[in-house]
């Protein structure tokens, strides 16, 4: 049966008062720009729809104006369920403002709830989340006072505490792809993620909603491959073509990179990066120290700030073929990529669904993961996700630290200002971040250290002047830079003191030398 074509104004006007939208898309990828920026200017130029419930995994912006913050206008929007809102500050403003009714849960999880609310289950039971910020019995993943409604609870199962999470109510899905065929298959040949537009689309259809997906074209029924078919036709109702390629670019950083949905040729060796900079600076050391870290074969996950230029210092010393780089929306293999193109890799070897990517990463998939280390509390607790009336939020972080098998926490040692320098192999602090990191109690629990030290999980916490290991007393001083003095570099840099190992070490010499040349594989000090 033919499927309805629209254009985007068209689309935003089967938008109704009160319902519930669940928005694709991941950053800049997948996103339906032209159909969201449209339901955008039909409520600046209509006052409506009003009321609207907002539903997005990832975060969906650019910081500024594109994605979702097109809808980030007072009276449209009654209620947000997030997994990560770094890029939609209008809409964290309102959060925090208690203008509207705001849940910040684990993106892994909504990614599950829409595929566990099209199959008409109650919710999603998981572990996922247990004594964070979204375990009800801290904060429940509410973001303001004005949120009260529960969306998470405690169950016990056999003995075990997991965290049941409510299904999603999806009335309209806005969705893209690349192809649709007049039937409305579509298929997504040059998007690079698929994300969970498939788990989206059923949600909607099996709860009596809309499915409105963005393409670039259309096509004569029967010309489209059933295995290139991401959306099938009988879960689509209308397709909107952009011919405006600005609102239809890859990532919101690339119009269109072939690398990202093309696989490197066996004969191909990976590609060796840059020679590192002549003057080491802080990333630098922190992402050396990682590497030290590394385990050939390994399946490992890079998070986003520091953590990236792990993949960069891995390139230079020719580790990286023997490692296989995953990101959470659904890209295996090949190269992360940074920035407005986080998300993406460069020759990735699959793209598998982004539920599909969390069922991996829930059930112990990843074996080392090297995350964000914002704010370290004195129990080893970590806080990505809140910081005063910054709201990044937890975005895959919850799911990823709480299940990779080995676990380090990269950043730097202080923050704001932080400089410093190498001269001989030894590290000289030239002026002081002004914001200490390593504080009493960290503001939210994005990743809990007393769940790691239960279940045995290993974790560290590398800086480029010291580095620790968490034990059930808390944190654990191993490591310190040659040329830097304990009580005034670190200790003093810190709300609290940390055990300090019998045997402390100095970080090894190759991290502070002018070429990088470790040997492979992990230090005697690693996990």
């Amino acid at each position: 049966m033919p499927v309805t074509q629209l254009t985007a104004e068209e689309a935003a006007a089967w938008i109704q008062d009160g319902q519930s939208l669940m928005l694709g898309g991941f950053i800049g990828s997948v996103v339906p720009e032209s159909v969201i920026r449209a339901l955008g200017q039909r409520f600046a130029r209509e006052s409506g729809p009003q009321d609207l419930t907002l539903i997005f995994a990832a975060g969906q912006g650019d910081g500024t104006g594109r994605a979702a913050n097109h809808l980030a206008q007072p009276g449209m929007v009654k209620r947000v369920i997030g997994g990560h809102w770094g890029l939609v500050p209008a809409l964290q403003h309102m959060a925090l403002a208690n203008e509207i009714e705001a849940y910040n849960l684990p993106q892994g999880v909504i990614s599950h709830l829409l595929r566990d609310t099209a199959a008409g289950k109650p919710g999603t039971l998981t572990a996922t989340g247990l004594g964070t910020f979204v375990d009800p019995r801290l904060e429940g993943g509410k973001i303001n006072t004005m949120t009260r409604e529960d969306l998470v609870q405690v169950l016990e199962l056999d003995g075990e505490e997991y965290l049941l999470y409510r299904r999603l109510p999806v009335d309209v899905a806005i969705l893209r792809g690349t192809t649709a065929d007049t039937d409305g298959n579509i298929t997504m040949e040059e998007e690079c993620l698929v994300v969970e537009s498939l788990a989206a689309a059923q949600a909607a259809r099996n709860q009596g909603g809309k499915i409105i997906v963005q393409v670039k074209r259309v096509v004569p029924a029967g010309s489209l491959s059933p295995h290139e078919i991401k959306i099938p036709g009988i879960f689509v109702d209308a397709v909107v073509i952009c011919d405006d390629l600005s609102e239809h670019m890859q990532t919101f950083a690339t119009p269109f990179n072939p690398d990202f949905v093309t696989s490197r040729p066996a004969s191909a060796p990976q590609p060796r990066q840059k020679p590192p900079q002549s003057r080491l600076d802080a990333k630098t050391l922190i992402a050396r120290r990682a590497v030290l870290e590394l385990t050939p074969g390994a399946v490992l996950n890079l998070g986003i700030g520091v953590p990236e230029y792990i993949a960069t210092i891995a390139g230079q010393t020719g580790i990286l073929d023997s490692l296989t780089l995953t990101v959470e929306p659904g890209a295996i293999g090949g190269l992360p990529a940074s920035g407005l193109d986080f998300g993406a890799s460069c020759h990735p070897e699959a793209i598998i669904t982004q539920d599909q990517m969390f069922d991996f990463y829930d059930g112990g998939g990843i074996d080392q993961a090297f995350l964000g280390l914002a704010q370290c509390g004195r129990s080893g607790d970590i806080n990505v996700s809140r910081f005063g009336t910054r709201l990044p939020g937890c975005g895959g972080f919850i799911n990823i630290s709480q299940h990779a098998k080995s676990l380090y926490f990269c950043g730097t040692f202080t923050a704001d200002g932080l400089d410093i320098a190498v001269k001989d192999g030894q590290l000289e602090i030239c002026r002081e971040g002004r914001l200490q990191k390593f504080v009493s109690r960290a503001e939210q629990i994005t990743f809990s250290a007393a769940r790691a030290i239960a279940t045995g999980q290993p974790v560290r916490y590398i800086t480029e002047r010291a580095v620790f290991r968490l034990d059930a007393q808390g944190l654990v001083l191993e490591e310190i830079a040659p040329g830097i003095d304990l009580e005034r570099d670190i200790l003093a840099q810190m709300a609290f003191h940390p055990l300090i190992d019998p045997d402390l070490k100095p970080m090894p010499a190759c991290i502070f030398a002018p070429v990088f040349a470790p040997s492979h594989g992990k230090t005697s000090s690693g996990v």
